[in-house]
């Protein structure tokens, strides 16, 4: 699975990245998960990250420049890999399957990225930056939904399922896995997306979690 110098492409130039780098993206993961970014001075990451300020800033010149690498890498890396674990060939409700297991895998690896990246998702002043990220979670998000049009049609689940609503149920039951779970719980965060796959797709084929069949809408 992609380690922090992937997720941010810091290997992508001529030169190997910086332990220092890393060791400053790591530290401000966690902090910005646990203290928020408004609640975290680069005084804290220096710190933390056992350096001087100007040692810090000579780096990255404010927050905002260890940020942004980390909102938008977060948000490609995570389709990536889920994509990349999904095989054509399977039937739906196992890509289903493999869509959130390994979507809570990367979660779990990334923990503090996710919940730091997560919480400022929206709050980028930059318009060209939002739409670059919105353009790959989107495609993260359009992924579950051919799944589960492709299960409509395979009837593995049942007619009529109101597709971008059901999509945002599987969803809410993933995005907020890095915040509560607990690494030392008697669940790992993929069996704990097992679990929730099958509920949810019990839910898809009774009918009676998510939505009602075009016919009923309205009654």
């Amino acid at each position: 699975m992609e380690g922090l110098a992937d997720i941010l492409e810091l290997g992508v130039g001529a030169e190997p990245p910086q332990e220092r780098m890393l060791q400053i993206f790591g530290e401000a993961c966690r902090l910005f998960a646990t203290r928020g970014f408004q609640g975290t001075s680069m005084r804290d990451i220096a710190e933390e990250c056992g350096i001087s300020k100007a040692t810090l800033y000579h780096y990255f010149p404010d927050k905002d420049a260890i940020l942004r690498p980390l909102v938008l890498g977060v948000t490609k890396a995570l389709h990536r890999h889920v994509a990349a674990g999904i095989r054509a060939e399977d039937p739906p409700l196992e890509k289903l399957r493999c869509y959130m297991t390994g979507s809570a895998a990367f979660f779990a690896r990334h923990r503090w990225a996710m919940i730091a990246s997560s919480s400022v998702f929206w709050t980028d002043p930059q318009a060209r930056r939002r739409r670059e990220r919105l353009e790959w979670r989107d495609r993260y998000e359009a992924l579950l939904r051919a799944i589960l049009r492709e299960a409509v049609e395979r009837r593995e689940i049942r007619a009529g399922l109101d597709i971008p609503l059901a999509g945002r149920l599987v969803l809410s039951t993933l995005n907020w896995l890095p915040r509560w779970f607990d690494p030392a719980g008697p669940l790992t965060a993929p069996q704990i997306a097992e679990r929730f796959h099958g509920m949810v797709v019990a839910g898809l084929r009774d009918g009676a979690a998510v939505g009602l069949p075009e016919s009923r809408r309205g009654a």
